[in-house]
């Protein structure tokens, strides 16, 4: 569905500025029927790769393929084949949720027969037929995002991409979300996102990269890169205050890894309740203790730390 080689996106300079490369290079593939996911901290260049696949972003290096077809020389053909789901909404607050999707149907040069059937199923699919009346200012964040996701829905794409399409919702919301988002891809749709949820990453996409500064540094399975780049297990331990400094040099070299937190210790280790023990026999005990199972969050701050990037 997507092919890209040595995907390139730079920035030209303002006056007394250098430009600026956003994506440097990188190769990937994106398979029909599958969900794939783009992870990073802010500026790795998620957006940027996002908006050459929308074919809203010239390329300035490499090639990408998009449903057979050149995204340089094809790019209007490509737009009329896909669905985008921006990060912000979007939507028009002065018309009614059923003219947001008629109106939105028409773009497309759908006949007005087509436009109104298709209105009526994406609102069943999105669970608002009893708002179609209603102004999309009187919806919940919920509800305009599925509507945002209906609307994108309307020409029948093959492919739809997805700007961090949960951020702001609340966990019931978020869930809805998902679930519509398996039926699409149930119904052979691709689905290609970009999100800062990790759990939303290992819920939804069958594969992914992570980005870092403009670069891909690891591309797999949610389940291959956390066997590839962390432990089976994390034991999360925290201690009284004072207390956490003797704590990290009591249990120095009881592990390979050990994160050391402002508020607790995080020990990588392939069995946490065995590694739980070895820390109980060097006489610490700690006031609260968490074994848990490592999660692509670790394999995120991982490989690409844990400092703020603005």
């Amino acid at each position: 569905m997507v092919q890209a080689r040595g995907l390139r996106k730079t920035y030209a300079a303002r006056r007394g500025e250098i430009p600026f490369t956003a994506v440097h290079g990188i190769d990937f593939d994106v398979r029909r029927g599958e969900t794939f996911g783009f992870l990073g901290p802010n500026g790795a260049g998620k957006s940027s790769t996002m908006r050459m696949i929308g074919c809203v972003s010239p390329l300035s290096g490499g090639a990408l393929r998009i449903l057979g077809l050149d995204a340089s020389a094809r790019g209007a053909d490509i737009r009329a084949r896909i669905g985008s789901v921006p990060q912000d909404d979007a939507l028009d607050t002065e018309l009614t949720v059923r003219e947001n999707l008629v109106v939105y149907g028409r773009f497309f040069g759908l006949p007005r027969n087509v436009v109104h059937q298709r209105a009526d199923e994406l609102l069943e699919f999105a669970r608002l037929t009893d708002k179609a009346r209603a102004r999309v200012i009187e919806l919940s964040g919920g509800m305009r995002r599925r509507l945002t996701i209906a609307r994108s829905l309307i020409n029948s794409p093959e492919l739809l991409l997805l700007d961090e399409p949960t951020t702001g919702l609340d966990p019931q919301a978020r869930h809805l979300l998902w679930e519509r988002l398996f039926q699409l891809k149930q119904d052979g749709v691709t689905l290609i996102l970009t999100t800062h949820y990790m759990d939303e990453a290992e819920q939804l996409c069958d594969r992914l990269v992570i980005m870092d500064g403009g670069r891909i540094v690891a591309e797999g399975s949610p389940r291959a890169l956390i066997e590839r780049h962390v432990t089976r297990e994390v034991l999360e331990l925290r201690f009284a205050p004072g207390e956490q400094a003797l704590a990290v040099s009591q249990t120095d070299g009881i592990a390979e890894r050990i994160d050391v937190l402002p508020d607790r210790l995080l020990i990588f280790a392939n069995d946490g309740e065995q590694m739980l023990n070895a820390v109980h026999e060097r006489g610490l005990h700690s006031i609260t203790t968490l074994v848990r199972r490592s999660s692509l969050e670790d394999v995120f701050l991982t490989l690409t730390g844990r400092s703020l990037i603005e």
